[in-house]
Parts: structure tokens; sequence; C-alpha cells
């Protein structure tokens, strides 16, 4: 059984940073695409960062650009995010997705086969 579990949400000031990290299980993701996608009250799942199995290969959401990093650890089946200089609107609950072929991923959430369940992350402003 596929499980994905994020962890580091917490509340944060503005202007600090936070790492999230996504621990894969039931399956190793090493070679298929994962991302980080998060959702605020009252709106829409959005793309956050996602990662192909070739490290080097990241996509950053425009909110994101220069201040957040997605990597991967393959043999501990982890992904990361990294995020710096948070903002107030950065509040939302942090998802971890993965797709199941090489050729899943990308910006949509529909293109990624499994879920976390979420860890909030709050900034204080």
């Amino acid at each position: 059984q596929v499980q994905l579990v994020e962890s580091g949400g917490g509340l944060v000031q503005a202007g600090g940073p936070l790492r999230l990290s996504c621990a894969a299980s039931g399956r190793t993701f090493s070679n298929y695409p994962m991302g980080w996608f998060r959702q605020a009250p009252g709106a829409e799942r959005e793309f956050v960062a996602s990662i192909r199995w070739a490290a080097n290969l990241t996509d950053y959401a425009e909110s994101v650009k220069g201040r957040g990093t997605i990597s991967r650890d393959n043999a501990k089946n982890t992904v990361y995010l990294q995020m710096n200089s948070l903002r107030p609107e950065d509040t939302a609950v942090y998802y971890c997705a993965a797709g199941s072929t090489m050729y899943s991923g990308g910006r949509h959430p529909s293109r990624y086969d499994y879920w976390g369940p979420g860890t909030q992350v709050t900034v204080s402003s």
C-alpha cells in the first residue's frame, strides 16, 4: 500500500524559513515525478513545485520561485520543500503528491496518483 506522509508544518513568522518533508512508503518513487501543492481555505488546490526523476528537472509556481526549493533523496524515498522568506499568503495546507508513471506529474493535481494527508503551514505577520 502506497503511503505519503508530510511533516514539518507549523506556525512560523513572516520572513522565516520552513522545510517540509514527504516520506513515501510502499513503492519506490525514485523514477517518478513528485510534487507539492497547497490549498488555502476557500481556495482550490494549487501547484507549488515539482521534481522529476532527474533531480535537476524542477518546476516552480511563480508565487514561490526564488523562495522555494524542491529536492529529493531517492535513497530515503523522501522529497523536501524548503521555503524561505515566508509570507502570510503562504498559509495553507501543503500536500505531497506522487505520480505512478514517468509521464505523470506537472502542474495539475489530476496528473498525480498518490497524495499525502497534508500538513498545515501558518505564517503569522
